[in-house]
């Protein structure tokens, strides 16, 4: 049986529909992030599966219990959010302290508990000082011991680093991912930061206004999107997105015509060819890491608009004749400049294509 489990969850907010028939499944132990575009309703979700919201529809299980309509603190989950929501005149001890006391238990189980997750935190030198005394950084691992004092079965994080910079969200980033692979405890993690969910997930649920769109692995989702929302939402930079036209179709490829083409055509292998048919627009799916600058069989002719230097790689800038924006992340620093035409080639493997729906073929 699942560890945490979400059957047609349904939410509206007046005549609007935020959640509309969600159903996962997570086993005991798993980190699953919900990524998505603002607005999405992953944040929504995960105060459902908390109790923050009522659920309009549908179930939600935890450990086998059904708690669809069980106060918060009967469902023995414990929630981080974007705020570290620290009260300023308590220590740290006191801040980690204060639900234990609000059900009255023991003083040496608190500080046992508290000393333990402080130890886990590496905060047991803060444990004396007020909030005002701690970086941003130290703020989120209060938070989060404030949450790992209560033994719950269940973690919940709501973007925990959006407040951070960019060296402590990837700081952070590890230090979250450690926790999981010490406690061993069920993690469900908002963010709309693909790499975040790249790098911390076991799974990933990628939502879009209310619906799932995919569930899968980090791998399956970057290697196999079902769709172009998915495959221009996982990976940085996005996926390139090229309008070609089918002009032959054999058993299990498509031969397609884009004016960037050298040659004007590619054939791509496809075990889908049946479902489109001569003249169908498909669209071409390339990632800018997998294209290969100055490739001995050549696909595409482009000219560079500009090149950004990141130091050990450069992201650079190219538009097709029929005015598409081509992407590609090549290591090093080669020498190209605006106004240079590339001659760019991937591997078979790595052409992603999509019908006129958006969906994988």
């Amino acid at each position: 049986m699942s560890f945490l489990r979400l059957d047609n969850v349904q939410k509206q907010f007046g005549p609007h529909t935020v959640i509309n028939g969600v159903s996962l499944a997570a086993e005991k132990g798993e980190f699953v992030v919900f990524v998505g575009p603002s607005g999405c309703g992953k944040s929504t979700l995960l105060r459902m599966i908390a109790g923050l919201e009522d659920v309009n529809g549908g179930d939600i299980s935890i450990d086998g219990k059904v708690v669809t309509h069980v106060e918060p603190a009967k469902r023995e989950v414990a929630m981080v959010f974007q705020s570290y929501a620290l009260y300023p005149h308590m220590s740290v001890f006191e801040n980690m302290a204060f639900g234990l006391r609000m059900i009255k238990m023991a003083e040496a189980e608190i500080t046992q508990r508290v000393t333990d997750a402080a130890r886990i935190l590496q905060i047991e030198p803060l444990l004396k000082r007020k909030p005002r005394e701690l970086s941003g950084g130290q703020r989120q691992r209060v938070a989060i011991g404030r949450a790992i004092v209560r033994h719950p079965k269940l973690f919940l994080f709501d973007e925990p680093l959006s407040n951070l910079d960019a060296e402590l969200r990837t700081q952070m980033r590890v230090e979250i991912a450690k926790l999981h692979r010490d406690l061993g405890v069920s993690m469900v993690y908002v963010t709309h930061d693909q790499i975040e969910a790249m790098t911390l997930a076991d799974r990933i649920v990628v939502l879009r206004a209310g619906q799932v769109e995919q569930i899968g692995s980090p791998t399956e989702l970057y290697d196999r999107p079902r769709n172009m929302f998915v495959a221009g939402f996982i990976g940085s930079p996005k996926m390139n997105f090229l309008a070609g036209r089918v002009t032959a179709i054999s058993e299990q490829a498509l031969t397609l015509s884009h004016p960037a083409l050298v040659g004007g055509a590619l054939t791509a292998a496809t075990r889908a060819a049946h479902q489109v048919k001569v003249g169908d627009q498909v669209s071409i799916g390339l990632r800018p890491e997998h294209l290969n600058i100055g490739a001995s069989a050549p696909l595409l002719a482009l000219g560079v608009d500009f090149v950004e230097n990141l130091g050990g790689a450069a992201q650079i800038y190219t538009q097709a004749p029929s005015g598409e924006t081509v992407t590609v992340l090549a290591p090093g620093r080669p020498q190209i400049a605006p106004g240079d035409t590339l001659s760019l080639g991937i591997a078979p493997e790595h052409i992603h294509l999509f019908d006129a729906k958006g969906l994988a073929l």
